[in-house]
Protein backbone atom coordinates (compact mmCIF):
# COMPACT_ATOMS: atom_id res chain seq x y z
CA UNK A 1 0.00 0.00 0.00
CA UNK A 2 2.81 2.41 0.94
CA UNK A 3 4.58 1.63 -2.34
CA UNK A 4 1.41 2.38 -4.27
CA UNK A 5 0.97 5.72 -2.47
CA UNK A 6 4.60 6.63 -3.12
CA UNK A 7 4.18 5.76 -6.79
CA UNK A 8 1.04 7.89 -7.11
CA UNK A 9 2.79 10.75 -5.32
CA UNK A 10 5.68 10.45 -7.77
CA UNK A 11 3.28 10.64 -10.73
CA UNK A 12 1.58 13.72 -9.30
CA UNK A 13 4.92 15.45 -8.77
CA UNK A 14 5.99 14.53 -12.30
CA UNK A 15 2.75 15.94 -13.67
CA UNK A 16 3.18 19.13 -11.62
CA UNK A 17 6.76 19.63 -12.84
CA UNK A 18 5.73 19.06 -16.44
CA UNK A 19 2.79 21.47 -16.13
CA UNK A 20 4.99 24.10 -14.47
CA UNK A 21 7.63 23.80 -17.19
CA UNK A 22 4.97 24.31 -19.87
CA UNK A 23 3.45 27.40 -18.27
CA UNK A 24 6.51 29.23 -16.95
CA UNK A 25 7.80 32.12 -19.02
CA UNK A 26 11.12 31.48 -20.74
CA UNK A 27 13.71 33.68 -18.93
CA UNK A 28 16.03 33.65 -21.95
CA UNK A 29 13.33 35.25 -24.11
CA UNK A 30 12.64 37.84 -21.42
CA UNK A 31 16.33 38.75 -21.29
CA UNK A 32 16.50 39.06 -25.07
CA UNK A 33 13.49 41.38 -25.11
CA UNK A 34 14.96 43.46 -22.28
CA UNK A 35 18.33 43.65 -24.05
CA UNK A 36 16.57 44.72 -27.26
CA UNK A 37 14.84 47.61 -25.50
CA UNK A 38 17.71 48.67 -23.23
CA UNK A 39 20.15 48.82 -26.16
CA UNK A 40 17.96 51.52 -27.69
CA UNK A 41 18.05 53.70 -24.57
CA UNK A 42 21.80 54.24 -24.83
CA UNK A 43 23.00 57.37 -26.59
CA UNK A 44 24.70 57.47 -29.01
CA UNK A 45 23.69 54.11 -30.48
CA UNK A 46 26.29 52.13 -32.43
CA UNK A 47 23.91 50.86 -35.09
CA UNK A 48 26.44 48.49 -36.66
CA UNK A 49 26.95 46.68 -33.36
CA UNK A 50 23.25 46.76 -32.50
CA UNK A 51 22.30 45.34 -35.90
CA UNK A 52 24.54 42.32 -35.30
CA UNK A 53 23.12 41.82 -31.79
CA UNK A 54 19.56 42.04 -33.16
CA UNK A 55 20.36 39.46 -35.81
CA UNK A 56 21.81 37.00 -33.28
CA UNK A 57 18.73 37.36 -31.09
CA UNK A 58 16.40 36.61 -34.00
CA UNK A 59 18.42 33.54 -35.01
CA UNK A 60 18.27 32.28 -31.42
CA UNK A 61 14.48 32.67 -31.27
CA UNK A 62 14.07 30.61 -34.45
CA UNK A 63 16.05 27.87 -32.68
CA UNK A 64 13.85 28.15 -29.58
CA UNK A 65 10.76 27.88 -31.78
CA UNK A 66 12.09 24.66 -33.33
CA UNK A 67 12.83 23.31 -29.84
CA UNK A 68 9.26 24.18 -28.74
CA UNK A 69 10.55 26.54 -26.04
CA UNK A 70 8.29 29.45 -26.95
CA UNK A 71 5.15 28.46 -25.07
CA UNK A 72 3.54 31.17 -22.99
CA UNK A 73 1.84 34.41 -23.99
CA UNK A 74 4.80 36.37 -22.62
CA UNK A 75 7.21 34.17 -24.60
CA UNK A 76 5.42 35.05 -27.85
CA UNK A 77 5.20 38.70 -26.79
CA UNK A 78 8.95 38.88 -26.09
CA UNK A 79 9.66 37.17 -29.40
CA UNK A 80 7.61 39.84 -31.16
CA UNK A 81 9.63 42.61 -29.51
CA UNK A 82 12.82 41.12 -30.92
CA UNK A 83 11.46 40.29 -34.38
CA UNK A 84 9.95 43.76 -34.93
CA UNK A 85 13.44 45.27 -35.23
CA UNK A 86 14.44 42.94 -38.07
CA UNK A 87 14.04 45.42 -40.90
CA UNK A 88 12.81 42.85 -43.45
CA UNK A 89 9.47 41.24 -44.30
CA UNK A 90 10.40 37.87 -42.79
CA UNK A 91 11.10 39.44 -39.40
CA UNK A 92 8.16 41.84 -39.58
CA UNK A 93 5.84 38.96 -40.47
CA UNK A 94 7.15 36.95 -37.52
CA UNK A 95 6.58 39.95 -35.25
CA UNK A 96 2.93 40.17 -36.32
CA UNK A 97 2.45 36.43 -35.79
CA UNK A 98 4.18 36.52 -32.40
CA UNK A 99 2.08 39.38 -31.03
CA UNK A 100 -1.06 37.82 -32.49
CA UNK A 101 -0.35 34.55 -30.66
CA UNK A 102 0.45 36.41 -27.46
CA UNK A 103 -2.82 38.33 -27.46
CA UNK A 104 -4.86 35.22 -28.21
CA UNK A 105 -3.40 33.64 -25.08
CA UNK A 106 -3.51 36.77 -22.93
CA UNK A 107 -5.61 39.74 -24.18
CA UNK A 108 -4.44 41.85 -21.21
CA UNK A 109 -0.99 42.33 -22.76
CA UNK A 110 -0.18 45.67 -24.41
CA UNK A 111 -2.12 45.55 -27.68
CA UNK A 112 -0.27 48.57 -29.15
CA UNK A 113 2.68 46.35 -30.06
CA UNK A 114 0.50 44.29 -32.38
CA UNK A 115 -0.78 47.38 -34.20
CA UNK A 116 2.75 48.71 -34.55
CA UNK A 117 3.96 45.36 -35.89
CA UNK A 118 1.18 45.27 -38.50
CA UNK A 119 2.05 48.81 -39.64
CA UNK A 120 5.76 48.00 -39.85
CA UNK A 121 5.06 44.86 -41.83
CA UNK A 122 3.00 46.87 -44.31
CA UNK A 123 5.68 49.55 -44.46
CA UNK A 124 8.39 47.00 -45.29
CA UNK A 125 6.11 45.67 -48.01
CA UNK A 126 5.84 49.25 -49.34
CA UNK A 127 2.14 49.39 -48.54
CA UNK A 128 0.26 52.07 -46.57
CA UNK A 129 -0.07 51.51 -42.84
CA UNK A 130 -3.56 51.15 -41.38
CA UNK A 131 -3.26 51.96 -37.67
CA UNK A 132 -0.97 54.99 -37.85
CA UNK A 133 1.86 54.06 -35.48
CA UNK A 134 4.80 54.74 -37.78
CA UNK A 135 6.48 58.15 -38.13
CA UNK A 136 9.72 59.05 -39.89
CA UNK A 137 11.90 61.98 -40.88
CA UNK A 138 14.45 62.34 -43.66
CA UNK A 139 15.34 64.63 -46.57
CA UNK A 140 11.90 64.19 -48.12
CA UNK A 141 10.31 65.71 -45.01
CA UNK A 142 12.94 68.46 -44.65
CA UNK A 143 14.15 66.86 -41.45
CA UNK A 144 10.73 67.05 -39.80
CA UNK A 145 8.67 64.20 -38.41
CA UNK A 146 5.88 62.92 -40.65
CA UNK A 147 3.43 60.06 -40.38
CA UNK A 148 4.16 57.28 -42.86
CA UNK A 149 1.55 57.05 -45.64
CA UNK A 150 -1.83 55.83 -44.43
CA UNK A 151 -4.85 53.95 -45.71
CA UNK A 152 -7.42 55.21 -43.17
CA UNK A 153 -10.27 53.19 -44.69
CA UNK A 154 -9.18 49.70 -43.56
CA UNK A 155 -10.07 50.07 -39.89
CA UNK A 156 -12.08 52.46 -37.71
CA UNK A 157 -10.95 54.81 -34.96
CA UNK A 158 -12.70 52.53 -32.49
CA UNK A 159 -10.44 49.69 -33.58
CA UNK A 160 -7.43 51.96 -33.27
CA UNK A 161 -8.46 52.87 -29.73
CA UNK A 162 -8.86 49.17 -28.89
CA UNK A 163 -5.24 48.65 -29.88
CA UNK A 164 -4.22 51.72 -27.85
CA UNK A 165 -3.43 53.76 -30.94
CA UNK A 166 -4.41 57.42 -31.36
CA UNK A 167 -7.41 58.32 -33.52
CA UNK A 168 -6.70 59.87 -36.91
CA UNK A 169 -7.31 63.35 -35.50
CA UNK A 170 -5.05 62.65 -32.53
CA UNK A 171 -2.34 61.41 -34.88
CA UNK A 172 -2.39 64.74 -36.71
CA UNK A 173 -1.94 66.48 -33.36
CA UNK A 174 0.85 64.06 -32.43
CA UNK A 175 2.71 64.81 -35.66
CA UNK A 176 2.43 68.52 -34.96
CA UNK A 177 3.69 68.09 -31.39
CA UNK A 178 6.65 65.96 -32.51
CA UNK A 179 7.87 68.93 -34.56
CA UNK A 180 7.42 71.48 -31.77
CA UNK A 181 10.14 72.55 -29.34
CA UNK A 182 10.04 70.66 -26.00
CA UNK A 183 9.56 72.67 -22.81
CA UNK A 184 12.80 71.18 -21.50
CA UNK A 185 14.72 73.18 -24.11
CA UNK A 186 13.18 76.44 -22.90
CA UNK A 187 13.82 75.55 -19.26
CA UNK A 188 17.44 74.67 -20.00
CA UNK A 189 18.10 78.26 -21.06
CA UNK A 190 15.72 80.11 -18.72
CA UNK A 191 16.03 78.09 -15.50
CA UNK A 192 12.99 79.98 -14.21
CA UNK A 193 9.67 78.20 -13.72
CA UNK A 194 7.78 81.48 -13.56
CA UNK A 195 9.10 82.41 -17.01
CA UNK A 196 8.20 78.95 -18.30
CA UNK A 197 4.67 79.37 -16.94
CA UNK A 198 4.30 82.65 -18.85
CA UNK A 199 5.69 80.94 -21.96
CA UNK A 200 3.21 78.06 -21.63
CA UNK A 201 0.26 80.44 -21.26
CA UNK A 202 1.39 82.49 -24.25
CA UNK A 203 2.00 79.43 -26.46
CA UNK A 204 -1.27 77.80 -25.41
CA UNK A 205 -3.20 80.80 -26.72
CA UNK A 206 -1.60 80.32 -30.14
CA UNK A 207 -3.20 76.90 -30.56
CA UNK A 208 -1.87 74.94 -33.53
CA UNK A 209 0.45 77.85 -34.36
CA UNK A 210 2.46 77.39 -31.15
CA UNK A 211 6.21 76.86 -31.51
CA UNK A 212 6.61 75.05 -28.20
CA UNK A 213 4.88 71.82 -27.26
CA UNK A 214 2.41 72.85 -24.56
CA UNK A 215 0.18 69.80 -24.75
CA UNK A 216 -1.27 68.36 -21.55
CA UNK A 217 1.10 65.40 -21.78
CA UNK A 218 4.19 67.58 -22.33
CA UNK A 219 3.37 69.91 -19.43
CA UNK A 220 2.77 66.89 -17.21
CA UNK A 221 6.11 65.40 -18.22
CA UNK A 222 7.84 68.70 -17.43
CA UNK A 223 6.23 68.67 -13.98
CA UNK A 224 7.69 65.24 -13.27
CA UNK A 225 11.08 66.43 -14.45
CA UNK A 226 10.94 69.10 -11.74
CA UNK A 227 10.00 66.47 -9.16
CA UNK A 228 13.03 64.39 -10.15
CA UNK A 229 15.14 67.52 -9.66
CA UNK A 230 13.67 67.86 -6.13
CA UNK A 231 11.84 71.06 -7.09
CA UNK A 232 8.45 69.97 -5.79
CA UNK A 233 7.10 73.50 -5.20
CA UNK A 234 7.83 74.41 -8.82
CA UNK A 235 6.26 71.12 -9.95
CA UNK A 236 3.10 72.02 -8.03
CA UNK A 237 2.85 75.26 -10.00
CA UNK A 238 3.19 73.38 -13.29
CA UNK A 239 0.64 70.69 -12.40
CA UNK A 240 -1.82 73.34 -11.21
CA UNK A 241 -1.38 75.27 -14.45
CA UNK A 242 -1.98 72.06 -16.41
CA UNK A 243 -5.34 71.65 -14.66
CA UNK A 244 -6.27 75.21 -15.54
CA UNK A 245 -5.41 74.69 -19.21
CA UNK A 246 -6.84 71.16 -19.48
CA UNK A 247 -9.63 70.91 -16.86
CA UNK A 248 -11.17 67.80 -18.46
CA UNK A 249 -7.96 65.76 -18.50
CA UNK A 250 -8.06 63.19 -15.68
CA UNK A 251 -4.30 62.66 -15.54
CA UNK A 252 -3.61 66.30 -14.65
CA UNK A 253 -5.52 65.91 -11.36
CA UNK A 254 -3.81 62.57 -10.68
CA UNK A 255 -0.35 64.12 -11.08
CA UNK A 256 -1.24 67.20 -9.02
CA UNK A 257 -2.57 64.91 -6.29
CA UNK A 258 0.69 62.95 -6.27
CA UNK A 259 2.75 66.12 -5.89
CA UNK A 260 0.48 67.40 -3.11
CA UNK A 261 0.96 64.15 -1.19
CA UNK A 262 4.72 64.63 -1.39
CA UNK A 263 4.48 67.96 0.45
CA UNK A 264 2.02 66.64 3.02
CA UNK A 265 -1.14 68.34 1.71
CA UNK A 266 -3.20 65.17 2.03
CA UNK A 267 -6.67 66.74 2.02
CA UNK A 268 -6.06 68.70 -1.18
CA UNK A 269 -4.36 65.65 -2.73
CA UNK A 270 -7.37 63.40 -2.10
CA UNK A 271 -9.71 66.01 -3.58
CA UNK A 272 -7.70 65.94 -6.79
CA UNK A 273 -7.63 62.14 -6.87
CA UNK A 274 -11.42 62.14 -6.49
CA UNK A 275 -11.74 64.55 -9.40
CA UNK A 276 -9.41 62.38 -11.48
CA UNK A 277 -11.53 59.32 -10.72
CA UNK A 278 -14.70 61.18 -11.71
CA UNK A 279 -13.19 61.94 -15.09
CA UNK A 280 -11.76 58.44 -15.50
CA UNK A 281 -13.49 55.73 -13.40
CA UNK A 282 -10.81 53.26 -14.55
CA UNK A 283 -7.95 55.18 -12.92
CA UNK A 284 -6.54 52.38 -10.76
CA UNK A 285 -3.93 54.63 -9.15
CA UNK A 286 -6.58 57.02 -7.85
CA UNK A 287 -8.68 54.09 -6.58
CA UNK A 288 -5.68 52.72 -4.70
CA UNK A 289 -4.78 56.04 -3.08
CA UNK A 290 -8.37 56.78 -2.06
CA UNK A 291 -8.89 53.28 -0.63
CA UNK A 292 -5.67 53.52 1.35
CA UNK A 293 -6.76 56.87 2.77
CA UNK A 294 -9.77 55.16 4.36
Amino acid sequence: MNKKIRFLTFLLLLFAVKTFSQTTDNPELQKMADDDQNARKISPINWEVLSKEDSLRRVRIFTLLKEDKVKTAKDHFNSGIVFQHGGDTISSGMAVKSFENALKMDPSLNRWWYAAAVDRDLMYKKKPQIYGTQFFKDKTTNGKWARYKMDPSKITDEQRKYYRVETLKEQEQKEREMNQTPLNDAYASEKSVDKIINLIKSEHKKGIQSVYNVSEKQINSFGYQLIREKKTDDALKIFKLNIQLYPKAWNTYDSYGEALLQVGQKKEALENYKKSLELNPENENAKKILNESK
